[in-house]
Parts: structure tokens; C-alpha cells; sequence
């Protein structure tokens, strides 16, 4: 006979292979999904804008603000200097950090959150081209991109099926594609990698392969 701790265990372990199998399914089925010329036209659109010296911004609401940072971080990183953009503060000043001709890549799963909108809004009419991670095809957001980059999935995981789970892990992995895109569009290499990340294990990594 099992104990309550037990049976607690065991409830949980069913809980989690269940939701890791539908994770599973999701982000295969993305990847799947993945459409190569959208990446192709978001990589293109942002190395025009660098011509021009113009740069590249990233912003979201929510849990997609959170991507936002990483995404920055990511590309910066990788030799496309990006800027995080505060998704609500852009409407109360910030947006004077965006020049017209400047990218932003705006993230947003249902394309359709109302903050969002305002910031997209007015950064258009002040002349930013616009990339739209989105997982609705048919969103706002998507009809008012340059580029749209689908990151969409059925079904989020977890009892409710809400909370942002397999739609964080999209909308992370197509920005990722794009980061490499550019890196390699770039040549970038191990030295130039290194003197952007000196720090850290990863930093010396890199010294010892040099």
C-alpha cells in the first residue's frame, strides 16, 4: 500500500510526463512549421538597417518582455547590437530611443495585447520597420509586420493550458534561428565572439581554444 507521500509522487511524476510529452509534441511540430524565407526577409530587413546605421530594438509584454532581454542579450552578443524596448514605457517616452529606419522585433503570442498595440503603433508612425514574432498568423500584430515570424503552437501545457509554457519556447527558438542567420552573415568569429564575452567559464572557454 502506498503512502500519501507516496501517492503524492506519483501524481506529480504523471503530472510532468504529461505535460513534457505535450511539450514534446508542440515544439516538434513547430520546428516543423518553420518557414525559412520569413527568416531569410527578418534577417535582410535587418541588415539594411545597419547600412543605414540604424539599429535594432526588441520588446514584448508579460512573459514575451522577458524573451525580449534574452533576445538582446543574444544578438548583441553575436555582432547585431539590440536594444531592449520597455513594451509600455515606449508609449510614455522611451520610444524617442527608436530613430526612424530602426528595427523593432515585437513578440507577442496572441499578436493581439493591447499595450503592444500602442507601442507598435507609434514607433510605425515614427518610421521603424516592424518584424512580428507571433503565434496568429491572422493577429494584429501580424497584418502590421514588415516580416512576420510564426511562433505559434496548440497547446501551451499544464492542467489550465494558459500560462505561456510552449509559446516562450517558440517564440525563443525562431529568434534564435534568426540570431544565427545573422551571425553567420557576419563571419562571425571565435576572437570577435571572445571580446564580447570575456567573463565567465564561457569566457575563458574561448581564450584556452585560441
Amino acid at each position: 500500500m502506498l503512502t500519501s507521500d507516496e501517492e503524492t509522487r506519483d501524481k506529480e511524476k504523471e503530472v510532468l510526463e504529461q505535460y513534457l510529452n505535450d511539450l514534446s509534441i508542440e515544439v516538434k511540430k513547430f520546428i516543423g512549421s518553420i518557414d525559412y524565407n520569413e527568416l531569410a526577409a527578418a534577417k535582410n530587413l535587418i541588415l539594411e538597417a545597419e547600412k543605414n546605421n540604424n539599429r535594432v530594438h526588441v520588446t514584448g509584454i508579460g512573459k514575451p518582455g522577458h524573451v525580449s532581454g534574452y533576445i538582446a542579450s543574444l544578438l548583441s552578443s553575436t555582432g547585431t547590437p539590440s536594444y531592449i524596448l520597455h513594451g509600455t514605457e515606449a508609449v510614455h517616452g522611451s520610444a524617442g530611443q527608436v530613430m526612424p529606419g530602426d528595427v523593432l522585433i515585437a513578440i507577442s503570442n496572441s499578436g493581439e495585447t493591447e499595450e503592444l498595440k500602442l507601442t507598435v503603433t507609434a514607433l510605425k508612425n515614427n518610421g521603424a520597420k516592424i518584424i512580428s514574432v507571433t503565434g496568429r498568423r491572422d493577429s494584429w500584430l501580424a497584418k502590421e509586420g514588415d516580416v512576420i515570424l510564426f511562433a505559434g503552437v496548440e497547446k501551451e501545457g499544464g492542467s489550465l493550458n494558459k500560462a505561456p509554457r510552449a509559446s516562450i519556447i517558440a517564440e525563443i527558438v525562431i529568434l534564435q534561428c534568426l540570431s544565427i542567420l545573422l551571425q553567420n552573415a557576419k563571419g562571425l568569429t571565435l576572437q570577435q565572439y571572445g571580446k564580447w564575452h570575456p567573463g565567465g567559464s564561457l569566457g575563458k572557454s574561448i581564450r584556452e581554444a585560441l
